[in-house]
């Protein structure tokens, strides 16, 4: 991923970051990484190199002896960086067998202490460590936005999980008494892994109202934060906690549609912060103003993180 750096930012004359991404294939845990990397991008020139991360057995066994096969060929890295459980060992692997520093993004199944970073959600309730930074949510792809188109909106459709239950009617109801009273504004739609079946198959009548539907199955990668940059408002479902923080990420006025709890967490918990800062509205507050506010300053974890990361490498 070589770059170009960005205006007013020096990196070290004639060196580029090399940076492994070790990656355990899920798709959340990839954009993160993705988001980290581009942002970096933005300021130096970066050479990524993307790692599957090895099995448990291999990765354990490639630390007891100071090697890691993964990574043969590759030049040695300046940062090691992994997100998911799965990549922790492979990390700590790669950096004793090659070299640079380790950086986890999340909070990591192994002692604080091994990783050079950890970069964890402050609803995980990160510990005060000089090696871990908090952040807003989780690293994402977004970036602030400047194309906004004022009579675009979008809806982005989540799906039942260990926090949430789900309510097809209720849903349904949001999104027809959202369309019904903002008549210039154009709807786009997108479902997700998690969207049930039969939600999917009741959100296609939408588009007897003029909702263009577009299930998950039918878009490109990148398709949601391409929609989310045009997008001057965009409803979350409330238990799509990474599309909410992708939503804050480019600017736009962002509202939560209502979903059943399983019961107040932390997960749900980091939401109502983001209500009570008033960077949300739940359309319970959105049906009695009809207003649907932008936050005042776009979240910018990804660029925040990197620049400490960046901190490191021109020391």
């Amino acid at each position: 991923m070589p770059a170009t750096p960005e205006p007013g930012v020096h990196p070290p004359v004639g060196q580029r970051l090399i940076l492994w991404l070790v990656t355990d294939g899920k798709p959340g845990h990839r954009s993160q990484l993705e988001g980290l990397a581009r942002a970096l991008a933005r300021h130096a020139e970066v050479d990524a190199r993307w790692i599957d991360a090895p099995t448990r057995g291999a990765s354990l066994a490639a630390l007891l002896r100071g090697r890691f096969p993964a990574g043969d060929g590759l030049p040695d890295p300046d940062f090691v960086v992994g997100c998911g459980h799965a990549t922790h060992l492979p990390v700590l692997a790669a950096r004793r067998a090659r070299g640079g520093r380790s950086v986890i993004l999340m909070k990591p199944s192994l002692p604080l202490g091994w990783f050079d970073l950890c970069v964890i959600p402050q609803h995980d309730h990160p510990p005060a460590r000089d090696n871990v930074i908090a952040t807003r949510g989780v690293l994402n792809t977004a970036r602030a936005s400047v194309h906004q188109k004022p009579t675009q909106g979008l809806f982005l459709i989540g799906g039942p999980s260990k926090h949430h239950k789900w309510d097809d009617k209720t849903l349904l109801t949001q999104i027809r008494q959202v369309v019904k009273e903002t008549p210039d504004m154009r709807w786009a739609l997108t479902t997700s892994r998690r969207t049930p079946p039969a939600t999917v198959e009741a959100l296609a009548a939408l588009r007897r109202v003029g909702v263009e539907v577009i299930p998950f199955e039918q878009t490109d990668p990148g398709w949601v934060i391409d929609a989310i940059t045009v997008s001057s408002q965009v409803w979350v479902t409330e238990d799509s906690v990474s599309m909410i923080y992708e939503s804050l990420t480019s600017g736009a006025a962002t509202g939560l549609l209502w979903v059943p709890r399983q019961d107040l967490d932390r997960v749900t918990e980091g939401v109502e912060q983001l209500v009570k800062e008033g960077l949300v509205t739940p359309f319970l507050a959105w049906k009695e103003t009809h207003l649907l506010v932008k936050p005042p300053v776009p979240i910018n974890e990804a660029d925040r993180v990197a620049q400490h990361v960046l901190s490191w490498w021109k020391a």
